[in-house]
């Protein structure tokens, strides 16, 4: 799976796409393929403050529930709505299906991030693939 390369990666599988002072976080192909059939997210509202590396919801799928981590602090703008009814469309194409929009505390953040291919090694370390 190609992860795009404009996106920034955390170790636990949350991708950010961040343009200036805002960013849409979404969890990589790889989370969502290791999760199985998503059925179920739980994200934070709009207004909400998010603080890098601390959770802020969870994704539920037939194998476990999992915590989703903030890769960036900041605060909600926007929610993916669709995703109450869908939750699936993870599964379709975690690459472009946000999770949140935020706008960041401070874009300086993103530099701790990994880009796509260090992300890539870190999932080929992880999975000895």
């Amino acid at each position: 799976m190609a992860y795009p390369a404009n996106y920034r990666y955390t170790k636990e599988h949350e991708w950010i796409d961040a343009d200036g002072s805002a960013g849409s976080i979404g969890i990589t192909d790889y989370a969502q393929d290791s999760l199985g059939d998503i059925v179920f997210v739980d994200l934070p509202k709009v207004g909400d403050a998010v603080e890098a590396g601390k959770t802020f919801g969870s994704v539920e799928s037939v194998k476990a529930v999992s915590d989703l981590f903030a890769p960036v602090s900041g605060t909600v703008t926007a929610v993916n709505d669709a995703l109450k009814d869908k939750p699936e469309l993870i599964n379709t194409d975690a690459n472009t299906t946000w999770l949140i929009k935020v706008s960041l505390a401070d874009a300086k953040q993103l530099d701790g991030l990994l880009g796509a291919a260090d992300y890539e090694k870190f999932i080929a370390e992880e999975t000895g693939h």
